[in-house]
């Protein structure tokens, strides 16, 4: 049997993701230590609040076990502070991450909560039906790698991007209907 899926469970969204993964019929586990790690394949850092998680991330000694994880083989999946946390350098201001992901962001660059909204852009590589992104108090990615590619983009800004086994969107995909970003997680990336 293969290993599963976790989702950080420390702060922020994290229910949102497991029903989703849920609607795929993909078991998922919360994860909250860092002895959970031996038993899934991929992880998704949700949506919430980056320094927050961050400190939560400390005080668990989950850094390293993180590290491990994924110089192990393991796959990520980021939305909004998921991916500020991926990011290898963050903005606006400043604040340490995991640095796995070859991308700089900038933080609540889309400005404050009342500046939230939801745009539908088309995402090629997901299909032909244009993809629910719905933003709250979002990063903007700044700067992209070379072998960080951009599957779909809003105002001109890519939204959601890939670095082999990381995948990372600035919105907040778990909190929609559509089930096509995390499908390509589970298929392609993890």
């Amino acid at each position: 049997m293969s290993k599963g899926v976790g989702v950080l469970a420390l702060q922020g969204d994290y229910a949102e993701h497991q029903r989703m993964l849920a609607r795929l019929d993909c078991p998922s586990t919360q994860i909250r230590k860092a002895s959970q790690l031996a038993s899934i394949r991929a992880l998704i850092l949700p949506g919430g609040e980056s320094t927050t998680m961050l400190k939560f991330m400390q005080e668990e000694d989950l850094l390293e076990p993180l590290r491990e994880f994924y110089e192990g083989g393991g796959a990520f999946y980021g939305t909004c502070a998921g991916a500020i946390l991926l990011a290898r350098t963050v903005t606006g201001p400043s604040q340490p991450s995991l640095g796995f992901m070859n991308i700089d962001v900038e933080r609540n660059a889309y400005g404050r909560q009342v500046d939230s909204h939801e745009s539908f852009e088309p995402c090629p590589e997901l299909g032909d039906e244009r993809l629910p992104m719905i933003f709250i108090r979002a990063p903007i990615i700044t700067s992209l790698g070379a072998d960080v590619v951009t599957l779909a983009r809003h105002r001109d800004e890519a939204v959601l991007v890939r670095e082999r086994r990381i995948l990372v969107s600035t919105f907040h995909p778990e909190l929609s209907t559509d089930t096509r970003v995390h499908r390509y997680f589970l298929e392609e990336v993890a």
